[in-house]
């Protein structure tokens, strides 16, 4: 099966981007043990236990693996919030929509080809899916560590397909960042840093998205301030990259913004509200007490009075890291 076949199936699938690796060791494997030797990765197990060094070779995900297929899904949607939530959970979780179309592709393909071994991943499987996804084409990693696609940008979803079909392997792009230090100058808790290598990497204890996601017990009081308004990721370091100026808008209907609560709506919400709201989107991800934690932070940072009264129900709540960071919050008021 050729690379033209597959790539055409996949635009069928409504993936914007397609190539093809070889599943075999990369050599950011490396690069990747030592940032996990460094501490970059917090308290984010799931990148440091025994799956840590399954990501050495996808075939240990699926031993007859001869080739991966890569795609890239935009999720680019017009402006529809303050910043407080980040671009990408603005609709429903990518998680199902990525993987019903990784899943038809797969039919596609059996079509073409017969059946054949697979293994189909988003995100939350060992893989090196940055490396993979450079690797077959689709774009390179950026200073601020995305992966970036001339002349789309970075707002893609990625996933993969680890086959056992022999397919040509597609040609990393150049990396087109050259001097540029607009996403490492416009970070306000200074996350993207120098590596040992003297390339730039990402110390996760330091980045907004792992605080108001990924996070769970307090947010170090020295990086609060440095959070405004966040409550569930961020997307600063993608908004000030030149390569996103004309990325263009999916055409997914999942990922059209839905309406997003105020601050104040938050704090409303019993945590059966909370599930019932969330419950198809990536916010969920963050939890009902993470997500408390993260709008007080967001109240203190406003220093608007109108939140004192919320605040002031928040910082006796029986969740003491909650109250804490309510209480962090009426100091800064």
């Amino acid at each position: 099966m050729t690379g033209e076949v597959v790539k055409r199936l996949a635009r069928e699938c409504g993936f914007e981007l397609a190539g093809m690796a070889a599943a075999e060791p990369v050599a950011d494997f490396g690069r990747y043990r030592e940032w996990v030797k460094e501490g970059f990765a917090g308290e984010m197990r799931y990148l440091t236990d025994r799956r840590a060094d399954i990501r050495a070779d996808p075939r240990n995900l699926l031993e007859n693996a001869r080739s991966i297929i890569c795609v890239g899904k935009l999720y680019n949607t017009p402006a529809a919030s303050d910043g407080a939530i980040s671009r990408y959970a603005w609709g429903d979780d990518y998680h199902r929509v990525m993987r019903a179309g990784l899943r038809k592709l797969v039919e596609l393909l059996e079509r073409e080809a017969g059946p054949f071994e697979h293994k189909i991943c988003v995100d939350t499987a060992p893989l090196l899916e940055r490396s993979y996804a450079r690797q077959a084409g689709l774009g390179w990693i950026g200073k601020n560590t995305c992966l970036i696609h001339e002349p789309l940008g970075s707002w893609f979803f990625l996933g993969e397909i680890v086959t056992s079909l022999e397919m040509e392997p597609d040609s990393p792009p150049p990396d087109r960042c050259g001097t540029c230090t607009r996403c490492i100058d416009a970070c306000p808790t200074k996350a993207i840093v120098p590596d040992d290598d003297g390339q730039w990497t990402l110390d996760s204890r330091r980045c907004i998205s792992y605080f108001t996601i990924e996070l769970r017990g307090p947010i170090p009081e020295e990086h609060r301030d440095g959070m405004g308004a966040h409550v569930f990721g961020c997307d600063i370091c993608q908004e000030v990259c030149p390569w996103n100026n004309r990325a263009p808008l999916t055409a997914e209907p999942a990922f059209a913004a839905r309406p997003m609560p105020t601050l104040e709506h938050f704090l409303k919400l019993s945590v059966e509200g909370f599930n019932q709201t969330f419950v198809d989107s990536p916010i969920a991800r963050a939890g009902y007490s993470g997500v408390l934690r993260n709008v007080a932070i967001a109240m203190g940072n406003l220093g608007l009075d109108r939140f004192r009264e919320p605040l002031e129900g928040l910082a006796s709540s029986p969740d003491e890291i909650v109250a804490e960071h309510a209480q962090w919050a009426l100091r800064k008021l």
